[in-house]
């Protein structure tokens, strides 16, 4: 028996996607809530979900741990509003659950709209068992709680699903920016690392915060002491401690860079997870004008993971900077279907078409382009494209 287990709020816009993704795939739902003044309940219910009301008490874990106590499965999938399962997941799923000695399944998610790394590995599914407990603040896990398991039942063993089973529409930069997410996920690593001095995933959230926020040096410096107590191997953290150190030295020492580019993509890792540094490998090399290796690398990456359009569209760059403009046409085409939405794609889809005569397909893209950026609010730049395609293209024809 599969047991789906929610902790939601204020969920009515998303919890209907979210349930009936797994409709069919789980024997029950098990849906708490903390507080919702909109119709999360109403809808829920509605959908089949048994419904347990608790107070918030402060963070995900003990409230995780809480709705771990009305679960009846033999296995628990945990599920935020924002994602949803996707069916291709649901035979490798099975197949896994099967195998008498797994204990917890890692599940690839993708993560919608997310600039850096488009997927994560998120240990979700598991068997219900009673030393399985939440923990960590902010981003609660638990990892901690296998690690210790494991070491007691080592019979048990930790299995990946080779196949995306999430959909994540958390990532996307207009929900990023809602509410204090910064400042709490710097409260609570800063607690984290006050209590574990040296944590490689507290080091990789606080340190690609640093730098993302200005601070290079300390984010750099952060990001280091967690690599130094990180065990050696293919972990997660140890690829994330790397992409953002390379990341953050690619303002500063472009070789430093390459170097902890190459680290990263020697982990032996899922493919797809390590679809970011490729993808910033690549268009480092193209910055060098190193185009055959940034080629190779961008087409590999693509062939990984062709539902992602960043891959694509950087393809698409550096194919027309080859001066193989049938080349890039394609790849924009193909990042164009799977990612409509970006702007800079019909942007440069346009060019190309401009450079391959085709006025109307090229007049058409610029038009899209900017209607893109009107609709996302980035209002000048919508101004300076429609004044600069003017220049090349009679936009009003």
């Amino acid at each position: 028996m599969l047991s789906l287990s929610m902790i939601v709020r204020d969920e009515a816009e998303r919890i209907e996607a979210c349930l009936q993704s797994v409709q069919g795939f789980v024997d029950e739902m098990v849906v708490v809530d903390t507080g919702s003044t909109d119709k999360t309940v109403e809808l829920a219910s509605g959908l089949g979900a048994r419904v347990e009301q608790i107070s918030w008490p402060g963070d995900f874990a003990p409230a995780r741990n809480q709705a771990l106590q009305w679960v009846q499965g033999d296995w628990v999938l945990v599920l935020d509003a924002d994602e949803r399962l996707l069916s291709e997941a649901w035979g490798p799923l099975k197949a896994l659950m099967a195998q008498p000695d797994v204990l917890v399944i890692n599940l690839l998610r993708h993560e919608r709209g997310a600039v850096q790394s488009p997927y994560s590995n998120v240990s979700r599914l598991f068997r219900r068992h009673p030393e399985i407990r939440w923990s960590r603040a902010y981003h609660s896990m638990i990892d901690d709680s296998v690690t210790a398991l494991l070491a007691k039942e080592p019979h048990w063993r930790v299995a990946d699903c080779s196949v995306p089973a999430i959909d994540h529409d958390g990532y996307r930069p207009e929900l990023l920016a809602q509410g204090n997410k910064p400042q709490r996920l710097r409260e609570a690593m800063e607690a984290e690392l006050a209590e574990r001095p040296g944590d490689p995933y507290a080091c990789a959230k606080l340190g690609s915060l640093e730098v993302a926020e200005g601070q290079l040096e300390r984010g750099i410096a952060l990001l280091k002491q967690g690599l130094e107590h990180c065990p050696a191997g293919a972990h997660p953290e140890r690829y994330e401690l790397l992409l953002h150190l390379a990341m953050a030295e690619a303002q500063r020492d472009v070789a430093q860079a390459e170097q902890f580019y190459r680290q990263a993509l020697e982990l032996s890792l899922p493919p797809r997870l390590s679809l970011a540094a490729q993808l910033n490998l690549a268009a480092l090399l193209l910055q060098q004008g190193r185009l055959d290796e940034a080629e190779s690398l961008s087409a590999r990456a693509s062939k990984v993971a062709p539902e992602v359009g960043l891959g694509w569209y950087n393809l698409g760059l550096i194919r027309r900077k080859q001066g193989n403009l049938a080349g890039a046409l394609e790849a924009y085409r193909e990042a164009k279907r799977v990612n409509p939405s970006h702007a800079e794609t019909h942007q440069n889809l346009a060019v190309a078409l401009l450079l391959g005569g085709d006025i109307e397909g090229c007049r058409s893209n610029f038009r899209e382009a900017i209607q893109l950026l009107i609709q996302q609010g980035r209002t000048q730049e919508a101004q300076r494209l429609h004044k600069q395609a003017g220049e090349l293209v009679k936009l009003e024809a």
